[in-house]
């Protein structure tokens, strides 16, 4: 399994990186993304302390770990230089939280994460077609989530996501333990969203097509 947005003590996560990362190999993950939730007072505080362990717990922890942050409440207008400057400063993938229902998150978010080029809009709540159509033409990844009341809007995502040809990724949202779903509760979740078992598999495809590109652009960064 692979999943890119999780949260540590950096932000409102409840375990420390170490405690995540093993946790989320012991839960059958190869891949993990600590992505904590950043805006201009924390970005730099964030990516310099958990870059390190890209290479440090990918090297010793018997599991692959990339470092991104989720861009969270950001104004809109705001959002577009604040993912370059996150990759400006080393950023591996750039999440943004998105339209949620459940949260009062600024009308305009999901679509200036969009036209910045996020890696992924997470959450994305009642995301329009004309959104979803430009998450398709920018290769931004969309949502589903497994994660308790984003969660309710999956189906509608993936209906226009599927209908319009923009790529899905599913992510657990991990503040806690018990956020990180098995493989069986992670199929049961994209089964109720709609998906077919073998659209199940797509969605784990989009996953690794992403973090080969996340790959692809870091090695690029290095060199």
């Amino acid at each position: 399994m692979i999943d890119l947005h999780t949260h540590t003590t950096f932000s409102d996560g409840e375990l420390i990186p170490a405690e995540l990362i093993r946790r989320a190999r012991y839960a059958g993950y190869q891949v993990i993304g600590l992505s904590d939730h950043a805006d201009h007072s924390n970005l730099e505080l964030i990516l310099n302390n958990l870059l390190p362990l890209s290479t440090l717990y990918s090297t010793y922890a018997d599991i692959e770990v990339l470092v991104g942050v989720e861009l969270t409440h950001v104004p809109p207008a705001l959002i577009p230089e604040t993912i370059a400057q996150a990759r400006d400063l080393g950023a591996q993938y750039v999440v943004v939280h998105g339209e949620t229902i459940v949260e009062p998150v600024q009308k305009g978010t999901n679509l200036a994460a969009l036209e910045g080029g996020a890696d992924i809009l997470a959450h994305p709540g009642l995301i329009s077609p004309e959104e979803v159509d430009l998450a398709r033409e920018k290769g931004v990844y969309l949502e589903l989530s497994t994660r308790k009341g984003h969660s309710l809007t999956n189906g509608h995502v993936l209906k226009l996501a599927l209908a319009r040809g923009a790529k899905v990724v599913i992510n657990n949202d991990a503040h806690s333990p018990s956020d990180l779903v098995s493989k069986e509760l992670r199929t049961r979740i994209a089964l109720g969203a709609g998906l077919t078992l073998e659209e199940v598999n797509l969605l784990e495809n989009n996953s690794l097509e992403l973090v080969e590109k996340i790959r692809s652009r870091s090695h690029g960064r290095k060199v």
